[in-house]
């Protein structure tokens, strides 16, 4: 059984974690699957906006600790994560993405829906980091843009206390977007992401590096930053 399904709907993109029976907790063969469809997104011109979602009954319960420490060595683990950076891969798509979260979304599938740009939620999602309760730090870059998003505070709150949000508190918090009952999270998704595959997709990929690249400059540098891309948005009409 394939560990990451791909389909398409026009143009939009759906990417289903697929290990539902261990609630799609990834593993080495789930992470290169989805590398290689994270490309496959990456390089399609037809493809606007992409979808990750969960199949069975939750999102992604994070790395799979059963894999925990059984690679060949640290340095070998080192370079093929630097080989196939899938979480930059997701981080940089040029394309719309959208997180459509039910169940749990708790370690590494929490940070795969903060590096979506928008976040649907089922009234059952649960949130958290609980790394730190392992032993760990939250390495799927957790620890950046959970503190981008929700401020320093609430951001180490949830990574050193592991404590679990609601998708209410989620939505409060910045993350999602909206929480809709479980039934209506697919079709929510995929309507919504249909309605932003209207927007062109070089103007797409300039608002999402405007937002950004400025988030880390000062304001100044900022709306510099975000004449040049104005001016090139209208430039390419």
């Amino acid at each position: 059984m394939p560990a990451v399904l791909y389909e398409t709907d026009g143009p939009v993109a759906i990417v289903s974690l697929n290990r539902p029976a261990v609630l799609n907790a990834y593993n080495v063969t789930m992470r290169d699957a989805l590398f290689a469809v994270l490309t496959a997104v990456r390089d399609d011109p037809e493809i606007r906006v992409m979808i990750l979602r969960g199949n069975g009954p939750a999102f992604s319960t994070g790395g799979d600790v059963r894999e925990f420490g059984s690679a060949p060595s640290p340095t070998v683990a080192r370079a093929v994560r630097f080989q196939r950076d899938v979480w930059g891969t997701l981080k940089s798509l040029p394309q719309i993405t959208i997180a459509a979260v039910h169940g749990y979304a708790v370690g590494g599938g929490f940070e795969m829906a903060l590096l979506c740009n928008l976040c649907i939620a089922a009234d059952n999602a649960r949130f958290g980091l609980p790394e730190t309760g392992l032993g760990m730090i939250p390495g799927v870059a957790g620890t950046q843009t959970a503190s981008r998003l929700f401020g320093l505070g609430r951001a180490l709150d949830l990574a050193l206390t592991g404590r679990m949000l609601s998708a209410t508190e989620a939505q409060h918090f910045g993350l999602v977007t909206r929480v809709v009952p479980v039934a209506e999270l697919q079709p929510q998704a995929l309507a919504l992401a249909h309605s932003l595959s209207a927007i062109e997709p070089s103007l797409a990929a300039r608002t999402k590096r405007a937002v950004h690249e400025g988030l880390n400059q000062s304001l100044r540098d900022g709306l510099a930053l975000e004449a040049r891309l104005s001016v090139a948005a209208v430039d390419s009409r």
